[in-house]
């Protein structure tokens, strides 16, 4: 009559000094290796050689390890592997395995079957080694199996038969698996308080204690800054002309933005520090001994050095959608933070005035010019008029023909009236020669007046010119100076509209916050930077522990 095997339990703690809140999965693998490490136990008590006795290891909800005994024998090869296939092992888990059997002689034909007989020797197959160790010891086991090929013939190999692969009968105390279940466990408590305190060194080396440092200088030692705000805008003259498309853009940043770039650029330039030094001494106000060690400037420190500190004390900000330029000057006491800043502010409307000048001037000069030289020869056209009539005496020459040409036609009247007179005396039977001679005298002194008058319209007489040649003289002087004229009135329309256009493109810098003096210092915020330095230091402790953990984990893959 046959007879149940009893099965033995005992309870393994999860919590206390040996457990550590160790996760069930955990507790289930530390009871299959205390299983393993049993019959490994029992086959040596039994003279090393017999079977070791059957015993089934398994893990139950409540963290507890059952051990049966029993005289049958224990399950087959091939089932301890499926068990071992449902444990969920890794990749690099059965590497090992495989690494540490063959360090140990053993000659697996898996790497599952390499987990089953370390286990079956008592040994972990997931302890750490020495990578040296494994080298060597994988060199040793690949030249025993080239020996061993060596001697065996060329056959297709099988699995090797064990026939004394068999559990013993014996039936050892459970005392001795809980030991070394315990054993185990506080072995991982040892390596975990190990860890979490290398850990928490790490931490206060390259964490806490840099943060605390940056805190005391920002609570104790820095010098305490004062920062003076304002605000400006660069504006553009309206423009007088008819709207069109560049008319959208009149009056917002878009318009001045170039402009503003510009001033932006050198107050942050060298040369402003330079005017800003020799004006009100900026590096001889940074220079001061109560100033802390790192904010302060050497007293012979370099225009480089100086200009570095310049940089971090003076801020100037743009922004290109309202066109407003923010500046923020940052000295060791309020008064010459302000003195800083509105002198700064001088001279960016200097700057700013300066942009557009020779614009300007070139704009002006040139219609300037145009009027100064249409204006000279009309004046020159002037004075060949004046000229002419001065030197032929004559002053309107239209006015000097209609008076001879009225003449001779009163003449040749006279003469049409004594030539009458003359045939009348002539018709009498006997006329009077007295009469007619003297009618025939008129009438030739007529005729040589009318004859004279009209030689001397056309014709030059007695060194002096004709009329005409005078009138056409005249004319000609006069519309020149005709065309001076209007080209004097094209010049003074052009010089005008330049005028318009300098006066649109002026640029003026407009205030919007004045600089005022605060009462409180601004830097250093002693609260902020010490949180900034801590995340910093955290973020480059974080990213090299990665980086060390990754490195490591290629290397003993």
């Amino acid at each position: 009559m046959t007879t149940k095997p009893k099965a033995r339990k005992f309870r393994i703690r999860r919590g206390g000094p040996l457990g550590y809140g160790r996760p069930r999965a955990a507790n289930d693998d530390a009871g299959q290796v205390a299983a393993a490490g049993v019959a490994g136990s029992y086959r040596a008590a039994s003279g090393g050689d017999g079977p070791a006795p059957a015993m089934a290891g398994q893990a139950g909800a409540d963290g507890s390890l059952a051990v049966a005994e029993a005289p049958q024998a224990a399950p087959g090869i091939d089932r301890e592997i499926a068990e071992i296939r449902r444990e969920g092992l890794t990749g690099r888990q059965l590497r090992m395995a495989r690494r540490q059997a063959q360090k140990h002689g053993l000659a697996p034909t898996s790497d599952f079957d390499a987990v089953r007989l370390l286990r079956q020797a008592g040994i972990d197959p997931f302890q750490r080694t020495n990578m040296l160790e494994l080298v060597v010891a994988d060199g040793q086991a690949q030249k025993r199996q080239l020996a061993q090929t060596s001697e065996q013939p060329k056959l297709p190999q099988t699995v090797p038969h064990v026939p004394d692969n068999l559990p013993s009968t014996d039936l050892a105390h459970t005392d001795l698996a809980a030991t070394h279940v315990m054993r185990v466990q506080r072995d991982i408590a040892r390596r975990r308080r190990r860890k979490l305190m290398l850990m928490l060194a790490r931490i206060a080396v390259f964490v806490l204690l840099p943060t605390f440092a940056a805190g005391y200088y920002y609570f104790a030692i820095a010098t305490p800054m004062y920062a003076t705000k304002s605000q400006f805008v660069i504006q553009q003259a309206k423009s007088q002309g008819p709207a069109g498309l560049g008319s959208m853009f009149a009056g917002t940043g878009l318009a001045v933005q170039q402009d503003s770039i510009a001033v932006q650029a050198y107050l942050q330039s060298r040369d402003a520090m330079m005017r800003l030094d020799a004006d009100l001494g900026f590096k001889a106000h940074f220079s001061q001994p109560w100033i802390d060690p790192i904010q302060r400037l050497p007293a012979d420190a370099s225009m480089e050095d100086a200009y570095a500190v310049y940089q971090d004390k003076v801020k100037v900000g743009f922004d290109p959608t309202e066109g407003i330029l923010k500046m923020e000057v940052i000295a060791a006491d309020p008064q010459t933070s302000a003195a800083f800043s509105e002198a700064l502010i001088s001279y960016a409307e200097e700057r700013v005035d300066s942009l557009t000048q020779r614009l300007r001037e070139d704009q002006m000069a040139g219609a300037r010019e145009s009027y100064e030289d249409a204006e000279n020869k009309v004046e020159a056209a002037q004075n060949r008029v004046l000229q002419l009539q001065e030197r032929l005496g004559v002053l309107d020459p239209a006015s000097e023909t209609s008076a001879l040409m009225s003449q001779i036609t009163r003449f040749e009247i006279e003469l049409r009236e004594k030539r009458l007179q003359l045939a009348q005396y002539q018709d009498n039977q006997s006329p009077n020669s007295a009469r007619v001679e003297g009618v025939k005298g008129d009438i030739d002194r007529l005729e040589k007046l009318v004859a004279d008058l009209r030689a001397s319209m056309t014709e030059t007489t007695s060194g002096e010119d004709s009329l005409a040649r005078i009138t056409a003289e005249l004319r000609i002087a006069e519309q020149d100076l005709a065309n001076r004229q209007l080209l004097l009135q094209q010049a003074m329309t052009q010089l005008e509209t330049a005028r318009i256009e300098a006066n649109r493109q002026v640029r003026y810098l407009s205030m919007g916050v004045h600089p005022v003096a605060p009462d409180d210092p601004t830097y250093p915020r002693a609260f902020e930077n010490t949180l900034l330095a801590f995340l910093i230091f955290s973020g480059i402790y974080l990213m090299i522990s990665m980086t060390a953990a990754i490195l490591r984990e290629q290397v003993s893959a």
